[in-house]
């Protein structure tokens, strides 16, 4: 652990996402800041499903559940609490125990992925129909109205730790750039560690993990909890962030948006997804500007062309150009001095 902290790599990394993250709101417009905020919130989202289906092996559309589950538990705890800081430990408690419970019966009860990911589908399917039919003043959480299919609004916004000063659009930012890289740093940490090199292994082969003598059920719980919790906190920011929580965040077409972010990115990578997902998000809101244009039908195409011409996504086709390239540069030699 203290030698991946020392790793050039590492340290490059942490350097300069701090660089910009300071740097960012000191040039760009408020708009601007407003709009990265929420790209490096649905980021986090994009890690969390590049942990479980990535590095894990564990494909499933419960991303979007726990992001919706996180985002639930906060506005619901914020409203009641006054206060952003019980709202957090809910949105990252809640979505915790779902996923300990979907994955004690999938991992445990040796489903196969085809039926987890049907398992997990289900799952969101059920939670978007059943936030759909709380509207009406009588479904309410304590002082929250959970308002079916508008919604809950005014969600309270992030505040300082002990104290009741809500975040500005700066502050809010610089929490969403900072949950980023913390949790992209957390994960790779996580990744160097001997609990994942056996994640890995166990994505590659479970019958050989099992025959090392490694129980690859509890490796698996342990992968999607840890993805369950980076979404939830996901979540909890989303609401902040937009001061609402709706169910839409539990439909099947937000789901397979967090896939198209992981896939265009470069699966089996960490930086992919975020990579993904700030160029769907900057493409998505490019697109907007223009009268008459549907961004989803363009970004399909786009997505259509990239996985043809892309097929392992940015981050990967970007290595091997990198490494073909210095290859032929190392076997060509050096060159002779002319005379």
């Amino acid at each position: 652990m203290r030698r991946e902290l020392r790793a050039p790599g590492f340290l490059a990394a942490a350097g300069l996402g701090l660089v910009l993250i300071a740097a960012l709101p000191q040039w760009a417009e408020v708009y601007t800041i407003f709009n990265l905020s929420v790209y490096a919130v649905l980021a986090t989202l994009a890690l969390s499903l590049g942990l479980v289906w990535g590095m894990g092996g564990l494909l499933g559309f419960g991303q979007s559940a726990f992001f919706g589950l996180g985002g639930y538990a906060y506005a619901i705890a914020a409203i009641n609490f006054a206060g952003s800081g019980p709202g957090l430990l809910a949105a990252i408690v809640l979505p915790v125990l779902a996923a300990a419970v979907i994955g004690y019966f999938a991992f445990f009860g040796r489903i196969s992925d085809v039926y987890f990911a049907v398992i997990s589908l289900t799952v969101s399917l059920i939670l978007y129909n059943l936030i759909n039919t709380t509207s009406g003043a009588a479904y309410r959480i304590g002082q929250a109205p959970l308002g079916g299919y508008n919604g809950i609004p005014s969600v309270p916004p992030l505040n300082l730790p002990f104290a009741g000063t809500p975040l500005s659009f700066e502050g809010t930012f610089y929490a969403a750039a900072g949950l980023l890289l913390a949790v992209y740093l957390a994960l790779r940490l996580l990744m160097r560690s001997r609990f994942g090199r056996v994640v890995v292994s166990v994505r590659e082969s479970e019958t050989r993990a099992e025959l090392l003598g490694y129980d690859v059920r509890l490796y698996k719980l342990g992968v999607f909890l840890i993805g369950a919790a980076v979404a939830g906190a996901a979540g909890a920011f989303y609401a902040a962030w937009g001061a609402f929580i709706g169910p839409d965040v539990f439909s099947i077409g937000f789901a397979a948006q967090i896939i198209v972010w992981v896939l265009l990115g470069g699966l089996g990578t960490l930086i992919g997804p975020v990579i993904g997902c700030f160029v769907v998000q900057a493409l998505t809101a490019w697109l907007g500007e223009f009268e008459g244009s549907n961004p989803n039908i363009v970004l399909g195409v786009l997505f259509l062309a990239a996985v043809m011409l892309l097929p392992k996504g940015i981050v990967p086709t970007l290595r091997s150009a990198t490494g073909r390239l210095m290859r032929a540069r190392a076997a060509a030699g050096p060159r002779e001095p002319a005379a």
